[in-house]
């Protein structure tokens, strides 16, 4: 069998190392071929010299020079700054590129990914949040494929793939979109007004990064993820039902024309979803824990509270306008906030009034270029910075 080589964006991120780890369980399968962080030296000296990686970048180009200290002798070719991180997206001598990147970041290099016919693994939500129809357009165009990673549009896929090809979007009737709530599930809205950021980390199911952690606590993520689902999978917003459940067993679920729900259930574990983008469409064995249905005993369902977690509901609203920057403009206005409340400069609470401010107040135009989407996306944070 051939070696998959894997181009992985976002190396030293949660994504990213356990992306490593699946490799490790795969090395006659799985190899990495090129590898970036954002500053984290040390973990992208780990990755070339455990894998032999033969392209590594740095985002931040004043990381460059140490970057070139611990590679030296590697043979490994370094690069710096957003053009490196898409040259190695598009580098042909891989076959995958996984983009983990955090934020807008990701954005530009899907594109070049796509761009250079690359098969893209994308756990970036952001780029097809603020750029989904140019993205999603650009794919098509270039018969390139999307594999999602997200747990949640991991589980959809795969719930659709258990029907015959051709029925697969003609008798899909809905999508339910699960979210574990986050932190502060069944909280009111002046229950959090003094929110720190160490409680808007604590999260009872997942462990991921403090961008994605806290916009589960915001439950902004799930409107990201309503977003991201309506672009992946085709869909108009209305088809798709957010469930609050708590467990994080049941990943997600597709309803069809006759009304059978097939849903994708598993430990929450980010390396099943991960594993499955990788050998896309093959199943193999995964280091994750099997799930005990007897152990877990009892799962809940509740409607989302949008009342008081208004950047769910200022996300639903951009979704309504799919093809424009609304998406745009709530991500980047989400990512400046939440720098600010973890620097200690705003509370909980100013970001979900800065989200629903933004979209409110910044034009949205039809998203069919990446200057327009890049023009919005400035703007925004502009806003928020104030």
């Amino acid at each position: 069998m051939s070696v998959k080589r894997i181009n992985l964006l976002g190396a030293s991120g949660s994504i990213g190392t356990q992306v490593q780890d699946v490799c490790r369980m795969y090395p006659d399968r799985l190899a990495i071929n090129a590898c970036a962080v954002n500053t984290n030296v040390e973990a992208l000296s780990g990755c070339v010299r455990e894998f032999g990686v033969k392209k590594a970048c740095v985002a931040d180009e004043n990381s460059l020079a140490a970057a070139r200290d611990a590679l030296f002798g590697t043979g490994c070719e370094v690069y710096a700054g957003s053009e490196g991180m898409c040259r190695l997206a598009a580098d042909t001598d891989g076959d995958m590129t996984v983009d983990a990147v955090v934020g807008f970041a990701g954005l530009a290099p899907a594109d070049a990914a796509i761009r250079a016919g690359i098969p893209l693994a994308l756990a970036n939500k952001e780029s097809l949040v603020a750029g989904g129809s140019y993205i999603m357009g650009l794919a098509k165009s270039r018969n390139v494929d999307i594999i999602p990673i997200d747990s949640e549009h991991s589980a959809i896929l795969q719930c659709l793939m258990s029907a015959a090809e051709q029925d697969r979007h003609t008798q899909l009737k809905s999508i339910i979109l699960t979210a574990s709530g986050g932190p502060f599930a069944g909280k009111k809205r002046g229950e959090l007004e003094n929110v720190t950021p160490a409680d808007a980390l604590a999260h009872p199911n997942w462990d991921m990064g403090v961008r994605i952690t806290t916009d589960s606590a915001t439950m902004m993520n799930k409107g990201f993820e309503l977003i991201e689902a309506c672009h992946l999978f085709g869909v108009t917003p209305d088809k798709v039902n957010i469930v609050v459940h708590r467990q994080s067993v049941i990943h997600s679920a597709v309803e069809f024309s006759d009304n059978a729900v097939i849903a994708q259930l598993g430990v929450p574990d980010m390396r099943i979803p991960i594993q499955y983008a990788l050998f896309f469409p093959e199943r193999r064995p995964s280091p994750a824990k099997a799930l005990s249905l007897t152990d877990i005993g009892t799962m809940t369902f509740e409607k989302p509270d949008t009342e008081t977690f208004t950047c769910l509901k200022a996300a639903m609203t951009a979704a309504e306008r799919l093809d424009t920057t609304a998406g745009a403009i709530i991500n980047a206005a989400d990512e400046e906030l939440v720098k600010l409340f973890h620097a200690g400069k705003i509370r909980f609470t100013d970001i979900f009034d800065g989200v629903c401010a933004a979209l409110e107040n910044i034009p949205a135009e039809r998203a069919d270029s990446l200057t327009v989407i890049e023009k919005a996306d400035r703007a925004a944070r502009e806003y928020c910075k104030g």
